[in-house]
């Protein structure tokens, strides 16, 4: 073995064990980083290198650098955002990944990459209960997804009046009317604004009180559309977790011929759940759907899938052609025909690994266990006087505004306070949002490691803190 080779295995044996050893007791420690942006900086702050540093010394100093910066994402008790805790098999198959530096782009340069996005895909299909016949682009998350999802439609729409965005772009097309609903998450709009179709010239439809598109409000809307129209609908609102009523919704669009498409970040992992399918029901008669890997299904970032029913309209939007790029033969999938990128990773084999370990019952019993641990953690809450748990959960997401016996400003501050002192206990981590002008704290349960034990010292960890933050307010008034 060479000493290059000797190298290389001794630096692997070095990070295999620190990732053990941080990954095994990452839920012994406080879920929060200890150090703020500013210090890490600080921490990293040197002069651009002008000689090399032997590899072991490098990797033991990022170490020493980074750890203090590091949040608990990938611990029991960690519910900031909607995130999956990047489960050891993805990890695994991960690493294996950036061993095989495979630039996954196409089928002829790296076959096995290629295949694995193929099968991964078809397991996805069936998983989620999609039409079989839809392509699917493993893109880096849900915000990408989305906006493949959207060039295809957009493409799609123009193409049916005549018009090839493709070739000629929106200089002189007829304008597309895009309708969403009035609670769609802010990755939506950044796909509107990417693709030229404006993130403010959208119209917005009325939601309910859980952030549903009310179908009266959609079909009012859609009345006054003339031309071609997209019509995006929410699986998951990122506040309440509710789905849109999509057996009520998706006749309306189509009967405007419309091209809907569902943002199902992580709401659409409900189809493969069968206690919870039904919230999301009639869901596949869309035209496209947007989900993350790296969310309900445990991958490690970064992993979403662009999913289409139309392939044809997939590939126009986002198929480049060069000389040196290989023709594709019948039956053969080229993966770069479904993304936005030609060098990128090779995320097949990640979803594959982890589709494969978990299987459809362990995939339908996780959304299950978190669903029903986000039930207990809301019911925990809900009897504290000043507490008030905001929305029915329907899924994994919680909403908890506190102060609710004062005024709102006075609520804010309680509910901002609350949050702040959670996240410096380190018990759990969770972070504040704003739901319909006021101020809430949102859990958010979809780590894979999380357990009953976790949701309870989760329930301690928030009442503690609500009632301290209630002792000093109470103090502040008699001074």
């Amino acid at each position: 073995m060479s000493s290059a080779s000797l190298e290389a295995a001794s630096l692997f044996e070095k990070v295999a064990t620190y990732a053990t050893t941080f990954r095994t007791s990452v839920g012994d420690h406080p879920q929060h980083p200890e150090a703020t942006y500013q210090e890490a900086l600080q921490a990293f702050e040197d002069p651009t290198p002008e000689s090399g540093t032997p590899a072991d010394l490098v990797l033991s100093d990022l170490v020493t650098r980074a750890s203090p910066g590091l949040n608990a994402m990938t611990g029991p008790r960690f519910y900031g955002w909607v995130i999956g805790a990047s489960h050891p098999v993805g990890v695994a198959a991960d690493w294996l990944t950036s061993v095989w530096g495979q630039n996954a782009g196409n089928h002829v340069a790296a076959p096995a990459a290629s295949a694995a996005e193929t099968i991964a895909a078809r397991w996805l299909l069936d998983l989620l209960g999609l039409p079989r016949q839809a392509s699917v682009g493993f893109v880096t998350g849900a915000t990408v997804a989305n906006f493949v999802c959207l060039a295809a439609a957009r493409g799609e729409v123009l193409r049916r009046v005549g018009w090839d965005v493709e070739a000629h772009g929106l200089f002189g097309a007829p304008p597309i009317s895009v309708l969403l609903g009035e609670e769609a998450h802010a990755t939506v709009s950044s796909a509107l604004q990417f693709l030229g179709l404006g993130h403010d010239r959208a119209i917005r439809v009325k939601a309910d009180e859980a952030g549903r598109m009310i179908p009266s409000a959609l079909a009012e809307a859609i009345r006054t559309c003339i031309g071609p129209v997209i019509v995006i609908m929410q699986a998951g609102q990122v506040n309440t977790g509710a789905l849109d009523p999509f057996p009520d919704l998706i006749p309306l669009a189509r009967a405007h011929g419309a091209w809907i498409h569902v943002d199902g970040a992580f709401g659409l992992w409900a189809r493969a759940c069968p206690e919870k399918a039904g919230l999301a029901g009639s869901v596949e008669d869309a035209d496209s759907w947007a989900t993350d890997g790296h969310k309900w299904l445990q991958t490690p970032y970064d992993c979403g899938y662009a999913i289409v029913r139309d392939a044809e309209a997939h590939r126009r939007a986002m198929t480049i052609s060069a000389s040196y790029l290989p023709p594709i033969s019948e039956g053969e999938r080229d993966p770069s025909h479904f993304v936005p990128e030609l060098s990128r990773r090779a995320r097949g084999f990640a979803t594959w690994a982890m589709i494969k370990h978990l299987g459809r019952e362990g995939i339908a019993a996780m959304v299950e266990r978190h669903c029903r641990l986000a039930q207990r953690i809301a019911d925990g809450l809900a009897s504290e006087p000043g507490l008030s748990v905001v929305n029915e959960v329907v899924l994994n997401q919680i909403i908890v505004r506190f102060g609710t016996d004062a005024s709102p400003e006075i609520g804010d501050d309680l509910t901002l306070r609350t949050v702040r002192r959670i996240q410096a206990d380190g018990t759990c981590f969770m972070g504040g949002a704003q739901w319909r002008g006021q101020w809430v704290m949102r859990i958010s349960v979809i780590s894979a490691p999380t357990t009953e034990e976790d949701s309870d010292q989760t329930i301690e960890a928030v009442l503690r803190a609500w009632r301290a933050v209630q002792e000093e307010r109470e103090v502040q008034k008699t001074v």
